[in-house]
């Protein structure tokens, strides 16, 4: 087993052919088992991509009525040799399932549809949904690309201040920072900073700062905002990416923002299509 190298979907993914014949041994989760009297079958993931591997084993496995018993959202560590399927794609054909944790018999992902609301109530499982996945990892992608995007055009990345005492332009509508007891009439003597503070939502007065000294930079991160109005274009907490430039006009300005928005969009098509696709 240790002579064996173990890879992620990822690297198989990116070259296929070149892994065909391969004995490899693969680390992740089972997200449904199908078994039959002497087969089975395990849709594999390891996260590293959407797609999941079939891994398929027969009596000949190590250990056969153990393999069995394993449950769906196990941790395992399967090595066999990878073939192509007759439909096309690389599956493994294990010689040994080795489980790495246990799951329960009422573990919640079963391989069916779940709505959101029900998904909302297993929070700490809902990375492990394809839905999840693909919003987490286009978001992931999106938010690099921000930052590359401003890194290789001479952008210092500035961190500005979550906890703050203004409120930027009157935008209002701020979560109050306090160490003072709810309910009690505030004595700002008493409490941490001595004065009334907020949650920051915006970071642009530091950034104009900033900007006047390194004549381009941006900032992103998160922001709150106490906005008492429930629809999809209000929400609590976001992340938001604010530039500051110096010398710019109204024009050069536009022209920012679309090369920016082509260039983060262009970036996600082009590392996230199969996340896409799927959303």
């Amino acid at each position: 087993m240790s002579e064996i190298k173990v890879y992620d979907l990822r690297e198989i993914a990116a070259d296929p052919k070149a892994f065909e014949g391969q004995t490899v041994a693969i680390q992740g989760w089972v997200r449904n088992h199908r078994k039959q009297k002497n087969i089975g079958f395990m849709e594999f993931f390891d996260g590293t991509i959407l797609a999941p591997m079939q891994v398929v084993y027969d009596e000949n496995v190590e250990g056969f009525a153990a393999v069995q018993a394993i449950r769906n959202g196990a941790a395992i560590c399967a090595t066999g040799k990878l073939v192509m399927s007759p439909k096309g794609q690389l599956e493994m054909q294990a010689a040994q399932v080795v489980l790495e944790g246990d799951c329960s018999e009422d573990y919640p992902l079963q391989p069916k549809r779940h709505s959101l609301e029900f998904l909302r109530e297993i929070a700490y499982l809902r990375p492990r949904t394809r839905l999840f996945q693909a919003v987490f990892r286009v978001r992931s992608i999106a938010a690099q690309a921000v930052h590359n995007y401003f890194q290789t055009r001479g952008y210092v990345y500035v961190h500005t201040p979550l906890i703050t005492a203004n409120d930027a332009e009157g935008a209002g509508n701020t979560f109050t920072v306090t160490t003072c007891e709810m309910g009690k009439p505030y004595k700002p003597e008493e409490d941490f900073f001595g004065h009334p503070a907020s949650l920051a939502v915006t970071g642009q007065l530091e950034g104009e700062t900033f900007a006047m000294a390194y004549k381009r930079i941006y900032t992103f991160g998160p922001t709150f905002r106490a906005e008492n109005s429930n629809t999809k274009t209000h929400l609590a907490e976001f992340w938001m990416m604010e530039p500051e430039i110096c010398f710019c006009d109204l024009n050069q300005l536009m022209d920012i923002e679309e090369d920016f928005l082509k260039t983060v969009v262009r970036e996600v098509l082009d590392k996230a299509m199969p996340e896409l696709q799927f959303l």
